[in-house]
């Protein structure tokens, strides 16, 4: 039996770092309350230059990452990708969407700020959480470079759609959210489509120069670590600018950590069981579990930023994610190995 695979030092201390980078944040905000303006003074329009460089820095690695010449895999199994593909991007935002508004109807920036989180699936950490729990590389390697796709074409008119349409439609009247669907848009082509094309290029370019070993033992581990260090740096400034809120914050991460457990526990057993009744062996079902489970929170917090602003509180929601994430899908990770014994 192979021993379990492990965490690199920075992944598994993920969670530690993210609880650091925040109380960083609070005590730069709370003990020099000038740095606000400091921070603020680094703007273009609305934009927040260094902020906008360190969102795409985020994006850059995970996609470059991905083989895209491995996306036939995906298409092997029509059950499995039909099922796959619903649950993911039809039955999984809407459920993000039911649980924003049951528990946080009372405090609509986060309830909008849950509803973006749960319109994409991940395409960074789901690869990690795959290769823990032994899951099919090329199956999730296929699915995270549709799903990466899908993401460009059509997150703008799904936020659009869930912000604009859906909360009306569920009685949410009050909130007067104003965006347009060009705004989201605009927002998604520069915070995901920089990167999207930056490591397409990158990836074809780098291929062609130094071959696929340098690349992938070599550029890859490079830049990997890159996604972490600009996510540390949105938590530190964002926090810095909510320094005078320190007392609410405990209260305020439980009230989005619940409905972001829920939904990670659902989407994965969902997957997970209808994935076994249609036959899939242990390797694809936990590929296509952990694809349906995680969120692309890299972007949910680019979009939240870009659309509603540093301070705004779809913004604080979307940094909650990845500190409730990491926990939560390495419990999963527990689960599927657990599972396997059971059911395979």
């Amino acid at each position: 039996m192979p021993s379990k695979k492990r965490l690199s030092f920075l992944d598994s201390y993920l969670t530690l770092w993210i609880f650091l980078a925040m109380l960083l944040g609070i005590g730069i905000g709370y003990f020099i309350p000038s740095s606000s303006q400091f921070i603020n003074s680094f703007s273009s329009g609305s934009t927040n230059i260094p902020l906008a460089i360190g969102l795409i820095l985020m994006l850059y690695p995970p996609l470059t990452k991905i083989d895209f010449k491995k996306m036939n895999v995906v298409f092997k199994s029509g059950k499995l990708v039909t099922a796959s593909f619903f649950i993911t991007w039809i039955f999984g935002p809407f459920l993000m969407f039911s649980l924003a508004v049951f528990f946080l109807k009372d405090y609509p920036e986060y309830m909008t700020g849950l509803i973006i989180i749960g319109l994409a699936p991940c395409i960074a950490m789901v690869i990690v959480w795959n290769e823990l729990a032994e899951g099919n590389r090329e199956l999730t390697a296929g699915l995270v470079g549709i799903n990466s796709i899908l993401q460009v074409l059509f997150f703008s008119s799904y936020a659009y759609f869930y912000l604009e349409i859906m909360l009306p439609l569920f009685g949410i009247q009050k909130l007067s959210i104003d965006i347009t669907i060009g705004e989201i848009a605009q927002t998604v082509g520069i915070y995901l489509g920089i990167p999207f094309f930056l490591a397409i290029s990158s990836r074809v370019l780098l291929l062609k120069l130094k071959g696929e070993t340098w690349f992938n033992h070599q550029f890859i581990p490079f830049v990997s670590p890159i996604t972490l260090l600009a996510l540390l740096f949105t938590i530190v400034v964002m926090f810095s600018l909510k320094g005078e809120m320190i007392v609410d914050l405990p209260l305020d991460v439980l009230r989005i950590a619940i409905p972001l457990v829920i939904f990670f526990a659902c989407m994965f057993f969902i997957m997970f069981i209808v994935a076994k009744k249609l036959g899939a062996n242990y390797k694809d079902t936990v590929a296509l579990s952990f694809t349906a489970s995680g969120n692309n929170f890299e972007l949910a917090i680019a979009v939240s930023i870009g659309v509603f602003g540093i301070n705004s509180g779809q913004a604080f929601a979307g940094v909650i994610g990845p500190l409730v994430e990491v926990p939560a899908l390495i419990l999963l990770v527990n689960v599927a190995f657990w599972l396997r014994k059971k059911w395979f």
